[in-house]
């Protein structure tokens, strides 16, 4: 989920349905309302936010300080016009990017994995088994073949490529990929997707590589292979 601050309203909801476009969860604050959020909220809540996002906003020297309290998370200042003079004390204030507007959604977004990669040193795909998935928009492939995903489908794949080895919950896939703001999506249409997601996974590899427990949450296991499904099976 990304978290776009900035005093106009307009600002804020044009970005959320561009980045809803992109299947990517987003939600938007005037600087107040921010602040207000960002000291108060739950642990997994900010945990859940990849990157922070200023518009044009008062304080905007202040507010990467006081996200740095909270979150390590990319911090992206974006810019109505050009100022060297604003860039720089923006730098020295603690964002990691400045950008000047109008930019492409899946311009941030590639800035935000950017700077991911360099600050936690992420790879940019991931192989488990045959299948390879990458981090940057595209589609998985498995053994050299193109898998297509909708854009849901193929963020939950992302997420669980990322957290393979441990279990995660369906609150923790919902707040990844729809974001913790959303009231209008019920949290058990991560059921759907993923058991559509399952479906394509094993007609593809021919075993479903995606464990679950109940009460426990879903795993993606690295060593899965036919021969374990096969003997579960049994």
């Amino acid at each position: 989920m990304l978290v776009i601050i900035d005093e106009r309203e307009m600002v804020t909801t044009g970005y959320k349905c561009r980045f809803g476009s992109e299947g990517v969860a987003s939600a938007g604050f005037c600087p107040d309302e921010f602040r207000d959020w960002v000291t108060s909220a739950a642990d997994v809540d900010v945990v859940a936010v990849e990157a922070f996002l200023l518009g044009d906003c008062r304080d905007r020297r202040t507010l990467p300080r006081i996200i740095r309290e909270r979150s390590q998370a990319p911090v992206i200042a974006m810019n109505d016009a050009p100022s060297l003079e604003q860039t720089l004390e923006l730098f020295a204030a603690g964002v990691d990017d400045v950008v000047r507007k109008p930019i492409h959604v899946r311009e941030i977004l590639a800035r935000v994995g950017a700077i991911k990669r360099r600050h936690d040193h992420e790879p940019t795909s991931a192989v488990v088994g045959e299948l390879h998935v990458y981090f940057d928009g595209r589609d998985p492939e498995v053994a050299g073949s193109v898998l297509p995903l909708p854009r849901r489908e193929r963020r939950i794949l992302e997420y669980l490529v990322t957290n393979r080895g441990r279990r995660v919950s369906k609150s923790q896939i919902f707040n990844s990929i729809y974001g913790i703001f959303d009231e209008n999506v019920e949290e058990n249409v991560v059921e759907s997707h993923i058991s559509k997601l399952r479906k394509k996974l094993r007609r593809q590899l021919g075993y479903d590589p995606i464990s679950s427990v109940r009460y426990l949450g879903y795993r993606l296991d690295e060593c899965a292979s036919r021969e374990t499904a096969r003997e579960e099976l049994r």
